[in-house]
């Protein structure tokens, strides 16, 4: 759990700006370049840099970091010939967190002060959920500039109107099978999404999906606990009461729909799959291909089942599907986390788990790695051309 002080800082902070470190920040993708890479609207909060094509900006800033050390380091932003990035530099040698471990892990850094600023970095699976569940930040995102909900851009006109709709005929949360129904049919409404374009392009319409049901909760939530937090609160423990209430139900609710989106997008593919199948010992994974009958007819060949787990952020969870089906010698498992060192990939291939990530994060893994993950994509098409010779459909 993120610590009450950096919570403190990060209220204070005239703007704070978050980013899931990757192999390309620290170094370890073939490239010249090294230093946390900042987005164009992170700069221009942070560091008031308009990134002007053409131009090359820089200012030397000091960082506290989480382990006490300070940094004189150095923004600037690179406008000149073919570059346009802004990175964050010169930490000193054997600087603790460049180092490729922290591969995955989720930078903040908060401005407190002219050139003064403070920097976390979360690196346990449950700190990095509960920092994005607390700011309402979608799981898909690489960075994310926090800001007030005033600052914030509009959605597309259209499904805003089709999300507060919807709000507006709940007063309590749906089920979480509902909620994630509402978001994938305004989301398909508005942008005229067929079934054929989530075949065609899975990885996109699952980041879609998903970011429009945070935009969903977040409308609910502010709705149904409005009267809750508009009131003053008789004590602490009240208080406490209810933060750890809505920080659970987020938590909860984030790892069902990433299983949920999952599945229509398999149905969507025409793929024959079954969830929470029961194997061996009572295990049930997210998926098994093409399914429990399948699974537990041992006449049924070995290799032509699959499995895929499915978690949000899997630094310190992977393990944790290598035993739920027997039969299975490879595993696949799906995740949102951008970027994972290579000592977790080696151990993961060590024990036949494959990595499967939407198509936009395989960048943010060292270019050897990369060539070990599979894209949603990928993962359809291989189990679609293994199941065409049964004609399940």
């Amino acid at each position: 759990m993120f610590s009450f002080f950096f919570s403190d800082v990060l209220e204070r902070a005239s703007a704070s700006f978050c980013k899931f470190i990757s192999a390309n920040d620290v170094g370890k993708t073939g490239g010249h370049q090294s230093g946390y890479y900042v987005s164009k609207e992170g700069s221009k909060a942070l560091f008031d840099c308009d990134c002007i094509k053409g131009t090359i900006e820089e200012r030397r800033i000091k960082i506290l970091w989480p382990d006490g050390s300070k940094t004189d380091s150095r923004f600037v932003y690179y406008g000149q010939k073919s570059r346009n990035e802004s990175r964050i530099t010169n930490f000193g040698r054997g600087f603790e967190f460049m180092k490729e471990d922290y591969i995955g892990s989720l930078l903040v850094i908060s401005r407190v002060d002219t050139d003064e600023y403070v920097a976390s970095v979360l690196s346990r699976d449950d700190e990095i959920e509960q920092f994005l569940q607390q700011y309402n930040i979608p799981i898909t995102a690489k960075s994310y500039l926090i800001q007030n909900k005033s600052e914030s851009a509009s959605p597309n006109d259209k499904l805003q109107s089709l999300l507060l709709d919807v709000v507006s005929r709940y007063d309590a949360f749906p089920d979480t099978t509902v909620m994630s129904q509402f978001a994938r049919d305004c989301y398909n409404a508005a942008f005229s999404l067929s079934n054929n374009q989530i075949f065609q392009f899975p990885d996109k319409t699952l980041k879609k999906w998903l970011d429009t049901e945070t935009d969903l909760f977040t409308l609910l939530e502010d709705k149904i606990y409005r009267p809750i937090y508009s009131s003053p609160f008789g004590s602490l423990k009240e208080f406490s009461k209810a933060a750890n209430a809505i920080l659970n139900r987020r938590k909860s609710r984030a790892g069902k729909s990433l299983e949920h989106h999952l599945s229509k997008i398999f149905l969507a593919s025409k793929l024959k799959f079954e969830e929470q199948c029961i194997t061996e010992g009572n295990k049930k994974p997210d998926f098994i291909f093409p399914g429990g009958e399948e699974y537990h007819n041992m006449l049924f060949p070995g290799e032509d089942l699959f499995f895929l787990g499915a978690k949000t952020t899997c630094k310190d969870r992977w393990r944790q599907v290598l035993n739920e089906a027997d039969r299975i010698d490879v595993k696949y498992l799906f995740t949102l986390q951008p970027g994972i060192s290579s000592n977790q990939m080696k151990e993961m291939r060590d024990e036949n788990l494959y990595l499967v990530v939407p198509e936009d994060n395989i960048k943010c893994f060292t270019k050897k790695n990369q060539q070990e993950l599979l894209s949603l994509k990928g993962f359809i098409d291989i189990v679609k051309n293994n199941q065409e010779k049964y004609h399940f459909f």
